[in-house]
């Protein structure tokens, strides 16, 4: 693997947290939602297998960046799996339907931050988006490093908040958990979104990158932030039912949480829910920034502009709730899954070696993780009842 620029590099926590903050957003905020129509047994269940094949699915997506030196989805398919005379009609439409699920994904967390701002300081909508659009966005223009160091710090924020807020929540009326089985469907939408919570597939070439293609560091980096990705969404989750029980409304966890509880409580769940949107924020922009970059070969600022701007207009422009856009976006996400994939089968053969993933990288376990990624993806267009 050719080593990587220097301006790009990472340390072992700052690579985690970009893995750990790209979940940390839209899906974490909604799996209480759509748990509150599951069983606590279901939840468990569920959220341990969805870590299990996403972890294989991670080291298979790093692995196929590695073989790439450390390139973006676009490139790697570009150059494992498109050839012919479509070739360049397939890569522009691979670039599409990502770039499109990543401004549908952003898009909503705007839209989770307007309803914050509208419950915590009564600001409008608009006002709300711009707000967030302009602090967020303004991280992300100087870069990888940079997004880095304010992921690990925010990602530190957001566990001290989670804490506070289930001690908060012991202290007060607790609700009775969810029980009994409520249906398939209700299990495959959750199957959903848990697994569309702990994606960070696209943040992943960037841990490649900025971890200098370090193997070690790379399998600890994805398997720790994935791991504490599947803490918090616990955690949030069960904080959420005991404090408000099955009420939970689709403007996203913590807004509802906030205002069962009241008080300072309020003011720290608005806190987390900001700084939980703003991670991800972060990560998705910078990723569709070089994802245009590399297809555009535009400048990187120009990438940059290109890559949040349709975001904020999506978000202003479409009349959907948080949770209405996050599913939206998981739906073509998930599929991008199987795209990876074949382009990892025809990348091992190419290679004939396997850095990161082993023998778990062979036929069957593909076959496994894609047959996952189709029932999340089934789960993602499921109605709750």
């Amino acid at each position: 693997m050719k080593a990587k620029e220097g301006k790009a590099r990472l340390s072992f926590w700052e690579a985690t947290s970009i893995i750990i903050g790209h979940g940390v957003g839209a899906g974490i905020l909604t799996v209480p939602y759509l748990a509150a129509h599951n069983s606590l047994r279901e939840l468990l269940l569920i959220l341990g297998f969805c870590y299990l094949f996403n972890l294989l699915l991670h080291l298979i997506i790093a692995e196929l960046s590695y073989n790439n030196d450390g390139a973006q989805f676009i490139t790697c398919f570009d150059r494992e799996m498109f050839s012919g005379k479509l070739k360049t009609i397939f890569t522009w439409a691979a670039f599409a339907l990502l770039g499109l699920s990543v401004i549908f994904n952003v898009s909503a967390f705007l839209t989770g931050a307007a309803n914050v701002f509208e419950n915590w300081f009564g600001l409008s909508r608009t006002g709300g988006m711009l707000l967030f659009y302009v602090l967020g966005a303004g991280v992300v223009f100087f870069g990888l490093k940079i997004v880095g160091v304010c992921e690990k710090f925010s990602v530190a924020a957001m566990v001290l908040v989670v804490g506070v807020l289930l001690a908060a929540t012991l202290r007060g009326r607790i609700q009775a958990l969810p029980a009994g089985f409520r249906g398939v469907n209700n299990a495959l939408a959750l199957f959903g979104m848990i697994s569309f919570s702990l994606s960070a597939v696209m943040s992943t070439p960037q841990v490649v990158k900025g971890l200098q293609g370090d193997k070690k560091r790379i399998r600890g980096a994805i398997a720790a932030g994935l791991g504490i990705n599947a803490g918090l969404i616990l955690l949030v989750t069960l904080t959420t039912l005991l404090a408000a029980g099955e009420g939970i409304s689709d403007k996203g966890a913590l807004v509802d949480l906030s205002a069962h509880l009241g008080g300072w409580v309020q003011i720290v769940g608005y806190v987390f829910t900001l700084f939980a949107l703003a991670t991800s924020f972060w990560a998705n922009t910078l990723n569709l920034r070089d994802i245009v970059h590399e297809q555009t070969r535009w400048d990187e600022k120009l990438s940059w502009l290109a890559a949040s701007l349709p975001c904020l207009l999506i978000a202003l422009l479409v009349p959907a709730s948080f949770v209405g856009l996050a599913r939206f976006a998981s739906i073509i996400q998930v599929v991008t899954g199987i795209g990876v994939i074949v382009a990892y089968a025809l990348s091992r053969r190419r290679v004939k070696e396997s850095a990161l993933v082993g023998r778990f990288g062979t036929a069957p376990f593909l076959i496994l993780v894609g047959l996952c990624t189709l029932l999340a993806t089934v789960g993602a267009v499921l109605k709750v009842s």
